[in-house]
């Protein structure tokens, strides 16, 4: 009768009915509510109390409930937990019963009076749902529990201030979401209180994030700072790096085949026997600086001797001209003008270059002051995703703080945004990178669309989808 009494009514159109029955309707399905927690802890109780759950096979309640009543395990473990709580307070279940309190504050009541002597629980749920059915709101009934508690409650020698109890549920669901259950104790609620408070302020005008929006981002930043601290065991989510050690002359040579590195049986393992030249179409600049000592190697495409420090790449003089073919007298392949150009091109460049190239080695050794200091590029063009460190520290140093308008964010919580995106071809270079906080980097620009610009003068410009003006200084003077 009651499901039928509930399906029809779930079927029924809500919206012809008039204001004050759905009114009706709403107070009594939430009475409905009560009777039914208060009937459901009484069945349950009986069914756990005689072990029925073990004529199905099952070896707890708990287990039952998810099986036959097609519940997930957090709401098995609450319905269990809502029994229990329900025997140990009768006067609230039978308010339930009888439909006079919610079950929301029937949960609450119950709470409350847990932390009160265990000879005073019984008449202080009592003096409370009095209180509750002569119109006290819940702010009321939890000041009346506060002035219970001081009155009852004994001087307590081994207060622990709830660390007993302390708990901290993450429970994740569909696409990684998550949901956060806990009891903290007071010290740990303060300085999470002070955490949220300091990174869940507005950040200007344009955060248009509700407050529970900010603490919730305020506790990934917080997690995310923490996380770059390098403070956490190598178990709590440090990122994993991966280093590869390639000589030039396994570079060249082509890295992952038989000729690359310092262990093969080409050219790459012992400097002797051609080494097949590379397309000079397809093959990318060699990286610089070398990333081993081994890089010194020399490579020669003439099968010279390793003592020998010729440049890699064959003799000029020696090669056949163009549209020729056939091989030297000594047996060593020829290269076209074309390769032997690119392959002189491309070593003069690492001969050059770098921090330990020519140029920097000469700088060093004969100046002073700055102006010794090794080269490192402020454009590394395409190259890269990643911000190098020198480039990093560049556009902390130009920045000093979140480059967004009116913000101050210091730069150990800031990160680098390339203004032009990479995907639209823009280049990680000092003049297209700018120090942005989480919240205008994250939010603002990715999830929202606002555009920043960096003015030749060093200010900023960021722009709302609907075109809405932010400035880093003044509007410029009318003319």
């Amino acid at each position: 009768m009651v499901l039928a009494g509930l399906s029809w009514l779930a079927r029924a159109d809500a919206a012809s009915l008039p204001g004050p029955v759905q009114a009706q309707c709403l107070r009594g399905l939430e009475t409905a509510l009560s009777v039914h927690a208060a009937a459901r802890a009484k069945v349950l109780a009986a069914f756990t109390a005689q072990g029925s759950y073990e004529d199905d096979g099952q070896g707890s309640p708990r287990t039952w409930l998810t099986w036959q009543t097609r519940v997930t395990r957090a709401a098995a473990s609450g319905t269990l937990a809502s029994m229990r709580s329900l025997g140990d307070h009768p006067a609230i279940a039978a308010a339930l019963a009888g439909g006079q309190i919610s079950v929301s504050w029937a949960r609450q009541i119950a709470e409350w009076t847990d932390l009160l002597p265990a000879g005073c629980r019984a008449d202080a749920d009592v003096i409370l749902l009095a209180a509750a059915a002569g119109g006290a709101d819940l702010p009321a009934l939890g000041d009346l529990a506060e002035e219970i508690r001081r009155r009852t409650a004994r001087p307590d020698r081994d207060d622990d201030g709830g660390f007993a109890d302390r708990s901290l549920r993450l429970a994740t669901t569909l696409g990684g979401a998550g949901k956060l259950h806990g009891d903290l104790t007071g010290r740990c609620a303060a300085a999470l209180h002070a955490v949220l408070d300091s990174l869940g302020k507005k950040a200007g005008p344009e955060d248009t994030r509700s407050q529970a929006q900010r603490r919730h981002d305020a506790l990934e930043e917080a997690c995310r700072r923490l996380l770059a601290s390098g403070c956490l065991p190598d178990r709590a989510g440090q990122p994993a790096r991966l280093h590869l050690n390639l000589t030039l002359r396994g570079f060249l040579a082509g890295a992952g085949s038989r000729d690359s590195g310092d262990g093969g049986n080409g050219a790459g393992g012992n400097g002797a026997g051609p080494v097949p030249p590379p397309d000079p179409a397809t093959t990318a600049t060699p990286p610089w600086p070398p990333s081993s000592p081994a890089t010194s190697t020399t490579t020669s495409w003439t099968a010279s001797p390793p003592s020998s420090p010729a440049l890699p790449g064959p003799n000029p003089t020696r090669t056949q001209p163009p549209g020729s073919s056939g091989s030297s007298s000594d047996g060593s392949e020829r290269l076209s003008r074309a390769a032997a150009r690119e392959l002189i091109l491309r070593n003069a460049v690492a001969l050059l270059s770098g921090p330990g190239g020519l140029a920097s080695w000469l700088r060093t050794g004969t100046l002073t002051g700055p102006a010794a200091s090794i080269s490192l590029p402020l454009d590394v063009g395409t190259v890269t995703d990643l911000i190098p460190a020198h480039l990093r520290r560049a556009v902390t140093t130009r920045d000093r703080h979140c480059a967004a308008p009116g913000c101050d964010q210091p730069p150990a919580a800031c990160q680098v945004h390339h203004i032009i995106p990479r995907s639209q071809g823009g280049t990680t270079s000092l003049t297209n990178c700018l120090l942005l906080c989480s919240f205008h980097h994250l939010v603002l620009i990715h999830r929202w669309g606002w555009v920043i610009a960096l003015n030749a003068d060093g200010t900023t410009t960021v722009t709302s989808p609907d075109g809405r003006l932010l400035r880093s200084h003044s509007p410029p003077t009318a003319a």
